[in-house]
């Protein structure tokens, strides 16, 4: 075996073309991983996305898949693929911290399903990526490791919560990433990096594992997910097949099969869209760009109607907040639950501040909870009529590329938008929205603003037919193109 090409343009290739070189004996899994450990150490620092490495351990691994490969044993769809997980998906004997202090030394016996999935399909998992404290925000900063940095632009965010997995995935230190997403923390990242991320279907990947909530829990999170970073659409199918699938209790009495995509090709695609919102506006250069890949759809054949009638955005992200807040109540600690209710109580009822919102919702009655709930049974059923007429819906990430770290606190923070700001939590309306009724998104890259930085859309499928929403992102990159590795040479030390 041998390296055909140099370490850079092998560690930039996409994880489905390098799980066939792989296969093919053009490279070996040990020359690969020794590839990206060198390009960390080169890299790493003035982006701090890789975390924790297990060089040792993944170094065994690899030349024990090249081993298998050589006796032609090589039967997994990952063999010998080197990839890194998000710091708050426990690892066997790796440290695992979600970013917070309290976990600084919390290495879990056993791997999350979704880890040994992995593994058991032959990945050789070699280092962990940052995140915000608890993977509570959409930048990525903690006590514990610091700021991960947006390889495109040191001075700027990659988002979050899988901040350093985006980074990873954009600059070329990983094969493939698992990473999280409840309230938009795969496609923000995806979205201000310039790579694809997938937001499955709730409940196709196992969540067990994932932190939040604290370790040991066994209760899973309502909308939060688990998939996968890379740089390609097929990337993004490949790792789902791998993940896919009930937990062994349940896989005793059912499995399941995720249908192909809806189209052959993508002139018989029809497809929504929804890029303007009165209540949620897009800047100037995102709309440019998002317009641009629509119309490169359409010019294709696709049937493409900005006009349908979709579920109101505001009503979905209320929604979505309310319940996303409402299900992490019992993960807050004692004291910091009483100070929220003392703050929800007292307050003026006209007060809808986004501190005195988070307050009620953390601490809303069981009776309120189960009527957003009901609520959310009623946006299903809307966009269930959406998808009869339908196959995807597309629509922005977040209204704004990256944007420069703000580390205040985050009732004091706006973001740029044009020539004014807007309000932090404006993000999240887009992907709350869908997040919550459970459907399936890809947030697929379509070109760069005027100052080079990455900008996405959000491609909506229908519930369980993820694969649908990865075919429209493929068809999407071989119109406009698709992943661009970002400039290095700020990087480099």
């Amino acid at each position: 075996m041998g390296l055909r090409s140099t370490a850079a343009d092998v560690t930039l290739r996409s994880a489905s073309d390098l799980v066939a070189a792989l296969r093919a004996r053009e490279l070996s899994s040990r020359e690969l991983l020794d590839a990206y450990l060198d390009r960390i150490d080169r890299l790493d620092p003035a982006l701090n996305a890789v975390v924790t490495l297990d060089a040792d351990r993944a170094r065994a691994e690899a030349d024990a898949s090249d081993r298998a490969t050589m006796r032609g044993d090589a039967d997994g769809a990952l063999h010998g693929l080197p990839i890194t997980v998000k710091d708050s998906i426990e690892t066997a004997g790796l440290r695992t911290t979600a970013g917070a202090a309290e976990l600084a030394d919390h290495v879990p016996m056993v791997d999350a399903p979704s880890v040994a999935r992995l593994r058991a399909a032959g990945a050789v998992v070699f280092g962990k990526t940052n995140l915000p404290a608890w993977a509570g925000d959409c930048q990525t900063f903690n006590d514990l490791f610091g700021c991960t940095n947006n390889p495109w632009d040191p001075t700027r965010t990659p988002g979050g919560s899988s901040g350093g997995s985006a980074a990873a995935i954009a600059a070329g230190l990983t094969g493939l990433e698992l990473g999280s997403d409840w309230g938009g923390s795969i496609r923000i990242p995806a979205h201000f990096c310039g790579v694809y991320g997938l937001k499955p279907t709730w409940g196709t990947v196992p969540l067990r594992g994932h932190l939040p909530p604290p370790p040991g829990t066994l209760t899973e999170m309502d909308v939060a997910v688990l998939g996968p970073l890379g740089r390609t659409a097929d990337d993004l199918a490949l790792a789902l097949d791998v993940l896919a699938g009930p937990e062994v209790a349940p896989a005793m009495a059912w499995s399941l099969t995720l249908p192909p995509p809806r189209a052959a090709e993508v002139a018989e695609y029809r497809i929504a869209v929804r890029l303007h919102d009165p209540d949620f506006p897009l800047d100037r250069e995102s709309d440019d760009l998002l317009q641009a890949a629509v119309d490169a759809l359409a010019a294709a054949g696709a049937t493409v109607d900005d006009r349908a009638e979709l579920p109101c955005l505001a009503e979905g992200h209320a929604v979505a907040q309310q319940l996303i807040q409402g299900s992490m109540s019992h993960s807050i600690p004692d004291e910091e639950f009483e100070r929220l209710l003392d703050v929800a109580t007292s307050a003026d009822p006209d007060d809808d501040s986004p501190p005195v919102r988070w307050a009620r919702n953390i601490t809303q009655p069981a009776r309120d909870l189960n009527r957003v709930r009901e609520h959310r049974a009623r946006l299903q059923t809307q966009w269930a009529d959406v998808f009869r007429d339908y196959d995807t819906v597309l629509c922005p990430v977040t209204p704004t590329a990256a944007f420069p770290h703000d580390h205040r606190p985050a009732d004091d923070r706006r973001i740029p938008f044009d020539e004014t700001t807007i309000p932090y939590s404006d993000q999240f309306a887009w992907l709350q929205s869908t997040g919550v009724v459970r459907l399936p998104s890809v947030a697929a890259p379509v070109g760069r603003t005027r100052s080079g930085l990455p900008v996405g859309i959000q491609i909506v499928g229908p519930p369980f037919e993820d694969h649908t929403a990865i075919d429209v992102a493929r068809n999407l990159a071989m119109l406009i193109g698709g992943y661009t590795p970002p400039p290095t040479e700020r990087l480099t030390r």
